[in-house]
């Protein structure tokens, strides 16, 4: 069995992250780049945010960290990011899989929606995803209510599709509504140094890049756990 779910979510986390890491070379890529420009173009790369009481606080950008050129260092460095990512959430899915197989492969994409509300869709809804050069709240804050969020979203969804009673099926609900009740940090004053119309761009091609990698996830996850379960991998 463990065998199975190793090779299983080796084999999926690969094919998604390239996928992946596809879409994004295309897509999401060009605007954090387009989004960069406007980043370095502030003088002595310092970037002021007003705070809500008029004080000015400065963040200064440290020009000798080391970030990935752009080519081929940015792209191997964000498909080797993809894969450690795609192959950990194929390797919940895979043991998800031995408490509930899927019987027809298309279940898959189920699962993989279900991925997808949990991980991406639920945490977006209060702290969407964000182009270089935005203001952000306190990261240890976001980390917390992200964590917080996907977790609540996944006992959520749990209590609504697989419990029987309809009490349950209400608490779930409830549940699912809780992070967004207390709501995610905010900063103080929202700024960002890309034009508007760029920051929507880039959060409607990080959701449909998501939903893709989730639903060939959950597809691909599903196909291949059904098949080694026939036997047909087996030595």
């Amino acid at each position: 069995m463990i065998k199975r779910i190793a090779q299983t979510a080796g084999f999926t986390g690969l094919l998604a992250a390239l996928l992946l890491t596809l879409l994004q070379s295309f897509w999401v890529a060009p605007l954090i780049l387009q989004a960069e420009t406007y980043e370095k173009s502030e003088p002595a790369a310092v970037v002021a945010h007003e705070h809500a009481d008029g004080a000015m606080a400065a963040h200064t950008h440290d020009a000798e960290a080391w970030e990935p050129e752009d080519g081929w260092q940015r792209v191997l460095s964000t498909t080797g990011g993809n894969l450690v990512v795609a192959v950990g959430f194929a390797l919940m899915l895979a043991g998800l899989y031995t408490l509930r197989a899927p019987t027809k492969t298309a279940q898959g994409l189920l699962w993989g929606l279900a991925g997808y509300a949990t991980f991406v869709l639920a945490p977006t809804l209060g702290l969407p995803p964000e182009l270089p050069g935005t203001a952000a709240a306190d990261l240890a804050q976001r980390q917390i209510w992200w964590i917080g969020t996907a977790a609540s979203t996944a006992v959520g969804i749990a209590l609504i599709v697989f419990s029987r009673h309809w009490l349950m099926k209400i608490l779930g609900v409830a549940i699912l509504a809780v992070p967004h009740v207390i709501g995610a940090p905010q900063p103080e004053v929202h700024s960002m140094l890309a034009p508007e119309a760029l920051e929507s761009q880039f959060k409607i091609a990080s959701q449909l890049t998501n939903v893709v990698f989730w639903l060939a996830l959950g597809l691909i996850s599903a196909w291949l756990f059904r098949r080694k379960s026939d036997g047909q991998y087996h030595a």
